[in-house]
């Protein structure tokens, strides 16, 4: 019949002459007065998605009491046995409805595994089965570098999405990994994300007027952090929030920050500080419902930046300043080492040990004097520098010069030069006085610089800060002008011919990737600092002819995006499909992208000063889905012996210095897991060897000071045991959803006969098909076919990214892990997408010219089973609760046996004892008419025994979704209590370490604590109303629970011996 009232999730309604299902239906928040007239009572925006065969899964907005003509089309009596389908074909249709099906209250079922384009350890399953049993989804993943964050993150996201909990989504990642967010998300997950930069206001504002606002336009957009923290982005996403600041309901679902160590207050000095970026998630965590951080490093070493990004990341349960508790962190955080996961339960290997291993050099008697020209001004520079400003330059360019040195010639040269040309204005007192710069401005400009990756933008940036720092220099001494010129010579004639260590690098490159003249398949990435080195070493590669026919590319950060992505594409390729070799890259290559494919040696050029930027480097081969021991090469002065410390090689001279910085390597290694505290220290230690100040690493105090925290982080648990569990939850959802690889591809095969489209062709794959081993009967691997109409995106992303060639389709992940030749067709894959829609609309089919299936089939049974045919009915039974969001979803069956004209009801049990037997073959024709004459008579008493299946099982869900409400309003509380107590005794602690310290605070830090005191009383003041909110928000969400059943399918089963 036709109904003129607001449809409901899942219905199926007309509008503007098309035909849609209702994915969502969102009331108006506005408050009206009850004498309103009707035009201003309260409006819904619906949203629908197409399941018209020319725009299918095509998705529209509309004001349903504006819209013109809209109506509801509620269908919903048995469908007739005027025909009926091949059971295989009822099959598929009924996995379609199936596999849409989700539930809020379900928190043991996983539909996201089966969604995604990868192969999923079972590790990487906790973070999601935990979001599904919370109410609110914050979590900080904070796995080892190259565990797969970005594959936990993009399960959750998904999972949220499908239970209908998470519809607007933003990611906020380091501008370089922003592409890669969302191509992964795309092609791992079937989930679109576009990126909000720039470019992109530029495009909306030719397409959509000046005054749009880009943070609206599309549900899941991605962003870097640092242009979200400018003026305006930020400007124009305060617009998009609630007017007074309110939260409630938030306007935003999932919140997912990579590498989010990076917004964490800065740990410099004795009290960290909120940066620009601090500030600009604290700006937009209130307003999302769940939350994400991913990092691997989550503790930078100063407890209040810790317990800020705990803040930032859930407000309810931390608070800044405030030590967070053990069994509260606990239930938030996901953190397992490598160390821990070496080994599958099942006993294969999950990650290689990784071998560190070094180059040893013998530098030339020209490097060593260089080095001593070097260390003589160093030692001259800093002997009377006259105020903090003049050290603070002093510092910054001798230290950049040093490790330039330790670079390249050319990277010195570069540097020296710049140097050189500013300090002729140091020569004039009064030009000198003119242009100094203030000494916070100063710092601020070396403390950017020094967190920049050295790329493109931040290589500018370096010599305006080398200007601006040696302008502040006291004019040179004549001792000084002639260390300058030495080094200046020697600079420029050591630039245009390898040294010693590039002299090296090219005889090892050359074993490895070129032995005895003939190209390998083996592959090398070579990291460095600088661009200047990077550009320098690819002119020796070239004059070695190691960069002919693309053998060597470069990856540095000041590339277009669509070359390093093709640059990355390459490198990751088979070594038969790409001719690269050896992959320069310098540090903005170093996060968060995956290089690991088919390389496993990594070579430093220099060793980075800062232990944090060695690791990242480290991790982009050493992560999931290497297959080889990953190999870590550093240069060392020949002799060296990792074992024992030369007494006659002293800090100071050029292999002492290398020497120093091996050992720094070496500890780095051994406290990798745990370089929160440390590696500040080891940074700092090398900082002072390097200028003179320092001859022994000793970082014992500082791994005493970290065990406190080292202790927090790490939790007691039997990983093993934990990891099997989740492997067997995954597999009973497997069988729960009835998802193989079988049934995904006979949903697609079906759907596309349904459609008109040519079928999928049988497709050749090394290894898979013809299938050596002789043990498979079928071709597992397809071809996609020219596909017409809205079909034609399915071949969207089949492209190889780097051959372009069109690749083949598989349904089994277990073929397509570790290869990149084949496509994996997950449930979220454009073309099952566009099969189970098709399948799904059958559901409202009606008319006899439109509808592809009868939705009714006849089958077998064993005899023992039943004395007449059986009649069992499936229905679709969805729960909605008081705000509209549908809280579960399922499929459910009911019938009995045909006796006489009448139906004698089977009970739950033995309806399922019949589906689990029943079986493919189909009764004679004459016995499928005698069903049809007879399906009259009993179609009511089917129909009744579908209805009365429904109420039980209705009632069931809602005592389950009464306890869960009421074990949610008693969380909430019980976490908002703990919270007031927390900060009640942080703030009553008159003796706690900060307050007892303060004196020693520069003015910065002093306002920051002051700062934080006084959000934390501001904090304790919102409790009691939040209290409030957070309950009355459980409260509408349960309120008003309804159900509602749509008849999908009838099955007639018949014994044997009456077939």
């Amino acid at each position: 019949m036709i109904a003129a009232s607001l449809p409901e999730q899942g219905q199926l309604v007309e509008v503007r002459r098309r035909r849609y299902v209702v994915a969502e239906v969102q009331g108006s928040q506005q408050p009206v007065g009850a004498l309103a007239p009707e035009a201003l009572r309260p409006q819904h925006m619906v949203t629908l998605a197409s399941i018209e065969d020319d725009a299918l899964g095509e998705e529209l907005q509309v004001i349903w009491e504006l819209e013109p003509g809209a109506r509801v089309l509620d269908q919903q009596a048995l469908p007739a046995p005027e025909g009926f389908d091949d059971p295989a074909r009822l099959d598929a249709f009924l996995h379609a409805v199936r596999w849409g099906a989700a539930s809020s209250a379900d928190v043991r079922a996983l539909q996201s595994p089966f969604r995604s384009g990868i192969a999923i350890e079972d590790y990487q399953l906790d973070p999601v089965v935990r979001a599904i049993q919370m109410p609110r989804a914050n979590l900080l993943i904070a796995d080892d570098v190259g565990l797969g964050k970005t594959i936990e993150a993009g399960l959750v996201a998904q999972e949220l999405i499908i239970r209908h909990r998470a519809r607007r989504i933003l990611i906020i990642c380091p501008s370089a990994l922003q592409i890669q967010w969302r191509d992964q998300m795309r092609e791992k997950f079937g989930l679109e994300f576009r990126i909000v930069d720039s470019e992109l206001m530029r495009t909306l504002r030719r397409s959509r007027g000046i005054h749009v606002n880009p943070w609206g336009h599309f549900p899941r957009l991605i962003t870097s952090i640092d242009y979200l923290k400018r003026d305006q982005p930020m400007r124009l996403f305060r617009e998009t929030l609630p007017v007074g600041g309110h939260t409630y309901p938030r306007t935003y679902d999932l919140l997912i920050v990579d590498e989010a160590h990076n917004v964490a207050p800065s740990g410099v000095g004795r009290y960290a500080k909120d940066s620009l970026r601090t500030e600009a998630i604290r700006t937009l965590a209130p307003h999302f419902e769940h939350k994400l951080f991913l990092t691997a490093t989550p503790h930078n070493g100063y407890a209040e930046s810790f317990s800020s990004l705990l803040e930032l990341l859930d407000n309810q349960r931390f608070a800044r300043g405030v030590p967070p508790d053990r069994s509260v962190l606990r239930r938030v955080m996901v953190r397992r080492l490598k160390s821990e996961l070496k080994v599958h339960w099942s006993g294969r290997a999950l990650f290689p040990a990784r071998e560190l291993q070094h180059i040893e050099v013998a530098y030339a008697e020209a490097e060593r004097a260089a080095h001593r020209q070097l260390q003589a001004y160093t030692a001259l520079r800093q002997q009377d520098s006259q105020d903090a400003a003049e050290r603070t330059a002093t510092e910054f360019v001798l230290k950049l010069l040093k490790k330039r040195l330790l670079s390249s010639p050319a990277a010195f040269a570069a540097t020296l030069e710049k140097h050189l040309a500013s300090l002729e204005g140091a020569q004039h007192p009064e030009r000198r006085a003119a242009r100094r710069t203030p000494l916070g401005i100063l710092r601020a400009m070396v403390a950017d610089i020094e967190d920049a990756a050295g790329d493109g933008e931040s290589d500018e940036r370096l010599e305006e800060v080398v200007h601006t720092s040696s302008r502040l220099f006291r004019p040179t001494t004549a001792q000084e002008q002639a260390l300058l010129d030495a080094l200046r010579t020697w600079a420029e004639g050591a630039r245009r011919r390898p040294d010693a260590k590039a002299r090296t690098l090219l005889d090892w490159l050359g074993q490895i990737v070129r032995p005895g003249g003939a190209w390998s398949d083996e592959r090398v990435i070579i990291f460095t600092e600088y661009r200047d080195t990077q550009n320098w070493l690819f002119d020796l590669l070239a004059a070695e002819g190691l960069t002919a026919s693309g053998r060597t590319m470069r990856l540095s950060g000041g590339m277009a995006d669509d070359e390093r992505e093709r640059v990355k594409a390459a490198f990751q390729a088979s070594p038969d499909e790409s001719a690269v070799r050896i992959l320069l890259a310098t540090d903005a290559a170093s996060e968060g992208i995956d290089l690991q494919r088919h390389c496993y040696r990594l070579v430093h050029y220099e060793i980075p000063w800062n232990p944090n930027r060695m690791e990242q480097r480290n991790g982009r081969i050493d992560r999931h889905g290497q297959q080889h021991n990953p190999q870590i090469f550093h240069f060392a002065p020949q002799g060296f012996d990792a074992a024992s410390i030369r007494p006659d090689v002293a800090v100071g001279q050029l292999e002492g210095d290398l020497e120093f910085l091996m050992r720094a390597v070496q500890k780095v290694e051994q406290i990798r897991e745990d370089l929160g505290k440390v590696g500040p220290v080891i940074a700092d230690q090398v900082t002072d060897a390097m200028l003179g100040r320092r001859q022994r690493l000793d970082t014992a105090q500082a791994e005493r000071d970290a065990e406190p925290t080292r202790r927090m982080l790490v939790f007691e648990r039997k990983l093993d045991d934990q990891i099997r569990k989740l492997y067997e939850q995954l597999q009973e959802s497997r069988h729960t959803l009835q998802l193989t690889p079988e049934h995904v591809q006979a949903v697609v095969e079906i759907a596309l006969d349904l459609a008109g489209q040519p079928p999928l062709r049988e497709a050749a794959l090394p290894g898979v098909w013809p299938d050596p081993g002789g043990a498979r009967r079928r071709c597992p691997v397809f071809h996609l076919p020219p596909l017409q109409g809205s079909w034609a995106a399915c071949a969207e992303g089949l492209e190889h990214p780097h051959t372009r060639a069109l690749r083949p389709i598989v349904f089994d992940h277990e073929l397509a892990k570790g290869r990149d030749d084949v496509v994996l067709a997950h449930l979220n894959h454009r073309l099952v997408q566009m099969a189970l829609r098709l399948l799904r609309a059958e559901v409202w089919n009606t008319a006899s010219h439109q509808r592809h299936l009868h939705r009714v089939a006849a089958r077998t049974i064993p005899d023992h089973l039943a004395s007449a045919p059986l009649a069992l009915i499936y229905g679709r039974l969805v729960v909605i609760g008081g705000d509209s969001a549908r809280l579960h979803e399922e499929i459910i069956v009911a019938g009995g046996e045909i006796q006489q004209g009448r139906l004698r009801r089977l009970n739950v049990g033995q309806v399922q004892e019949t589906l689990d037997a029943m079986g493919d073959a189909q009764p004679a024709p004459a016995v499928r008419d005698d069903l049809a004459r007879a399906w009259p008579a009993v179609a009511d008493a089917a129909r009744a025994a579908l209805d009365a299946r429904a109420e039980d099982r209705a009632a069931s869900l809602l005592r389950l979704l009464a306890e869960r409400r009421a074990k949610e309003a008693a969380d909430i509380q019980q976490v908002l209590d703990e919270l007031d107590r927390a900060i009640r005794a942080e703030l009553d602690d008159e003796h706690r370490p900060v307050q007892l310290a303060l004196d020693l605070f520069n003015e910065s830090e002093r306002e920051q604590y002051r700062r934080d005191i006084d959000a934390l009383e501001a904090r304790l003041a919102q409790i009691p109303a939040e209290r409030a909110q957070e309950t009355e928000a459980i409260e509408r969400r349960y309120a008003g629970i309804q159900h509602r059943l749509f008849p999908l399918a009838v099955v007639f089963l018949v014994p044997r011996r009456m077939a």
